[in-house]
């Protein structure tokens, strides 16, 4: 099977795509990994958790690198994402399935945020 179309279509997609649809990409998949590890911890498959936690903290990186500091918000997601990074190392470290359900609770809520703010922005 020939994967180039499917490739130029991906990439089209993404370059096609507003900066809060590409924001709300990254927390849906934020979201997804988080998920995956609670259902791999649960299952005691560490391998497969450690790998969906590792992608969780690369994503999470990834927003924080990508801040426009130029806004005040910006501070505070800035040590929002320090703190979920600090966390999933903990629970990476300790298998703690409780702080992974509180952490991806408050991704859940914030990628809520983010879509609902954004829905308001193209609604104008």
């Amino acid at each position: 099977m020939d994967m180039r179309g499917y490739q130029r279509y991906r990439e089209d997609s993404l370059s096609t795509m507003t900066p809060g649809e590409l924001l709300l990409l990254l927390y849906d998949e934020l979201v997804k990994r988080l998920t995956l590890a609670e259902l791999e911890l649960s299952k005691e498959n560490y391998p497969t958790f450690e790998a969906a936690v590792n992608k969780s903290l690369d994503i999470i990186r990834y927003l924080d690198d990508t801040l426009d500091r130029r806004y005040p918000i910006s501070r505070n997601l800035d040590r929002l994402y320090d703190y979920f990074g600090y966390e999933l190392s903990r629970v990476k470290a300790g298998r703690n399935s409780t702080e992974l359900t509180r952490v991806k609770g408050m991704v859940t809520e914030l990628r809520d945020s983010f879509r609902k703010a954004d829905k308001n922005q193209n609604s104008r």
